[in-house]
């Protein structure tokens, strides 16, 4: 008989409540720290969540995120390179 397999420990990501998770995604602007961008980014967040489906975990009442969550929804928020100059038009 074979020993008994023990599956490995998990480890668990580190959670993020709305205010630090926007804090993480939008950092501050360089150009104006003093401005305060965390409820604008809250509010991105919240509507994300409630009406385009983004990944996130509900703790009772509290919404929170995982680092995981906050690295799709980076993911989904990159950037597609631009195409520069006019578009071609079809030819008739």
């Amino acid at each position: 008989m074979s020993p008994r397999r023990t599956a490995p420990p998990r480890q668990l990501d580190r959670f993020y409540t709305v205010k630090q998770a926007a804090k993480w995604l939008i950092p501050p602007d360089p150009d104006n720290p003093d401005e305060e961008s965390s409820e604008a980014g809250e509010r991105w967040l919240r509507d994300g969540v409630n009406h385009k489906g983004w990944p996130h975990h509900r703790f009772g009442r509290r919404l929170m995120f995982s680092e995981s969550d906050l690295a799709e929804i980076a993911q989904c928020h990159r950037n597609a390179p631009t195409r520069a100059g006019r578009p071609r038009r079809l030819a008739a």
